[in-house]
């Protein structure tokens, strides 16, 4: 309920003009369709049923004919004056004559005990032959006791041997390839050689009462095709199917055709396919009448099956009747669709009406609504306009529109003060943030000064007070060597290591005095090669490069050398390695580089680290900036200070085309110098 309750008007009356539409009419459209197709249906089976006994009842007068002309053959009298002249001679062309006469396909005499005496095709068995050749039903009939009673017509199946007794020249009739068929039965046999006959019998006898033997007539029902197609001819006459459909009619030996007038493709009969195997199941295993549709060799026929018993009551084969379904079920799908489209129709126009009523209640509804969004999305002059009705919801329309010329002024009104306000908001905003701008930059610059006046101060005062302890060791050596005089050889080994780590003492006051004024200091200047400059720091950090496990390439094309001093470069290229290596502390490429730029030289250390960040690469060169545990941030300042003072740059970036670390790049003025070293890939054991 509370889902409906969040529906719109719109949608409410929709639903409320259009439920019973849409379920009412489908409830009646549906059964309406289900009984009418059920009882299409059930004519179509009420039709085939009638078609299978018009069948069967033709099916048994010729077996009463087949009959009636064997027992008026018997009783004739000229077979009774043959008899009596025992002139084998004049019964064979009798028999011809009255088997063509009768149209059978075969008629012989027999004795009384049912010994084979004469044929029409001129033989005449010895006993051997006679047993060998004893058709069914006059064995059953003998056994019977019934043999001279009347006569008897059934249907038979005949074995090679029997037929060819009777009649050798319908083997080649009986005898049929079995075809495979799309939903039959599973069977091995390839071939059908026995034979289905209407076989009828008939005492002959003397003027005493006498037996004196029988006559024995047949018709071979394998491929008779005039007798199929007469039976199709009595069921399905010429117009009796409507819509194109086509009758036809089938004999089965057990479950295949022996005769039909199904066709396979063009004129060809389907004489040698077999049933479903459903249709066999029911008709000749539980011997019922099969009255459904089924699957036909290649389509669906409304069919009816009857099973087929021999003079013995066994079911030995099938009578098919049967029309195509194709063109009843599109005439079913037709009249079905008529029907459920006339029930749409009727549910079309009900439905428009139905939405026109709806639509002149929800249409002003949604108008106003539409323009309420309007005015909550900006647009303060939307209007919901004139009512074009005079009801309550006209009404309502006209109040709206008040509603909203009340707070459209007022809304006027608040923006003119509230555009004021903004404007001094923003005066006295831009003021402060230009004051706020200048003291930040004084202060930092106020903190950097006394930074570095800090360290100032205290490397002089250091250099200072080292530096007279090293003049008066200086001095007082120089005394010792004048004291000694010839013996002084004697410890010139010795005295030598003094001056060299006086001197060395120097040296290291000098630096500390360069790291307080890296501007001011002056250091002699030589030309340096680039690739040995690289290749001396890489000494100084072997010892990390052995901990990092770093790979180091080489590419040095460079082949000029710039000027300046060679300790000062020593000390910028060490910096450089030594932060490159803390950069990959799980080990890493570390690619050594030298390039000739027109005049100037560039010497290029890159690792394979994470990089630097955007706000680091902005300040990486400004004093007291480092992001190393326990680094004191000026490294690089000092750094790009010398190589500034020889007229360079010391410039840094991220790695690009996709590879990951930093590279810092020195580029100093440079002359022609000799050839690079070569380069290559070194192990982090030996740089």
């Amino acid at each position: 309920m509370k889902r409906l309750g969040r529906l719109s008007i719109r949608h409410k009356l929709l639903a409320m003009a259009l439920l019973p539409l849409l379920v009412v009419l489908p409830l009646l459209v549906v059964p309406l369709l289900v009984f009418g197709n059920s009882a299409f249906d059930r004519l179509l089976i009420t039709k085939v049923r009638s078609d299978l006994a018009v069948a069967r009842g033709y099916f048994e007068r010729v077996l009463a004919e087949v009959g009636a002309d064997t027992a008026a053959f018997a009783g004739s009298n000229d077979l009774h004056l043959a008899l009596a002249r025992r002139s084998a001679a004049e019964l064979q062309p009798l028999l011809r004559a009255a088997r063509e006469n009768a149209g059978f396909d075969f008629l012989n005499l027999r004795a009384a005990d049912g010994r084979l005496l004469v044929t029409d095709w001129g033989g005449a068995a010895d006993a051997a032959a006679s047993d060998t050749a004893m058709p069914p039903i006059a064995a059953a009939a003998r056994a019977a006791g019934a043999i001279g009673s009347g006569v008897n017509a059934s249907l038979e199946v005949l074995a090679p041997a029997t037929l060819a007794a009777l009649a050798p020249s319908l083997q080649s009739r009986s005898t049929l390839p079995i075809l495979a068929t799309r939903g039959a039965a599973p069977g091995e046999r390839t071939q059908e050689e026995r034979a289905l006959v209407v076989l009828a019998a008939a005492p002959v006898r003397g003027g005493d009462g006498r037996l004196l033997g029988h006559v024995q007539g047949g018709v071979l029902l394998n491929r008779n095709l005039p007798f199929i197609d007469h039976i199709n001819g009595i069921v399905y006459p010429p117009g009796s199917l409507p819509l194109a459909s086509q009758g036809t009619a089938s004999l089965f030996l057990d479950d295949v055709r022996i005769s039909t007038n199904v066709r396979l493709f063009g004129n060809e009969r389907a004489i040698g396919t077999r049933a479903s195997q459903a249709v066999r199941d029911s008709v000749l295993g539980e011997g019922r009448t099969w009255l459904q549709r089924a699957f036909v060799v290649d389509d669906w026929y409304v069919s009816g099956y009857q099973p087929l018993h021999d003079g013995a009551g066994r079911r030995i084969g099938m009578l098919y009747v049967g029309y195509l379904e194709r063109p009843f079920a599109q005439l079913k799908d037709a009249v079905l669709a008529g029907i459920a489209l006339v029930f749409l129709l009727a549910m079309a126009v009900a439905a428009q009406a139905s939405l026109r009523w709806a639509r002149s209640i929800f249409r002003p509804l949604e108008q106003m609504t539409h323009t309420m969004q309007r005015v909550a999305g900006g647009a303060s002059e939307a209007r919901v306009g004139a009512p074009d009705r005079a009801d309550e919801i006209g009404q309502l329309a006209a109040h709206l529109d008040q509603l909203l010329d009340v707070i459209d002024d007022k809304t006027r009104a608040l923006q003119r003060w509230n555009s004021a306000l903004d404007a001094k908001v923003a005066e006295r905003t831009r003021e402060l943030e230009q004051s706020n701008a200048s003291l930040k930059a004084a202060q930092q610059q106020v903190v950097r000064s006394e930074k570095l006046a800090a360290i100032g101060q205290l490397t002089a005062g250091i250099a200072h007070e080292l530096n007279n302890p090293i003049a008066v060791l200086q001095g007082n050596l120089d005394l010792l060597r004048e004291l000694l005089g010839a013996d002084a050889g004697k410890v010139r080994d010795e005295l030598a290591l003094i001056d060299e780590q006086a001197e060395r003492m120097r040296m290291l006051m000098a630096q500390l005095l360069q790291f307080a004024r890296p501007t001011e200091y002056a250091a002699y200047v030589e030309k340096v090669e680039p690739a040995a400059a690289l290749e001396e720091a890489l000494l100084l950090v072997a010892h990390l490069l052995g901990k990092a496990q770093v790979e180091v390439r080489r590419d040095y094309a460079s082949r000029r050398a710039p000027v300046l001093n060679r300790r000062e470069l020593q000390q910028v290229l060490v910096n450089l390695l030594v932060n490159a290596l803390h950069a990959m502390p799980d080990g890493g490429t570390l690619l050594l580089a030298t390039r000739d730029r027109e005049d100037t030289v560039e010497i290029s250390i890159a690792d394979s680290g994470p990089g630097l960040g955007e706000e680091l690469l902005a300040q990486v060169f400004e004093p007291f900036v480092t992001r190393k545990p326990g680094g004191t941030g000026l490294g690089l300042w000092v750094s790009r200070m010398l190589v500034e003072r020889y007229g360079g740059d010391l410039r840094a970036a991220n790695r690009g085309d996709g590879a990951t670390g930093a590279v810092f790049s020195v580029l100093l003025p440079a002359e022609e110098a000799a050839d690079p070293l070569s380069s290559g890939p070194c192990s982090p054991s030996s740089p």
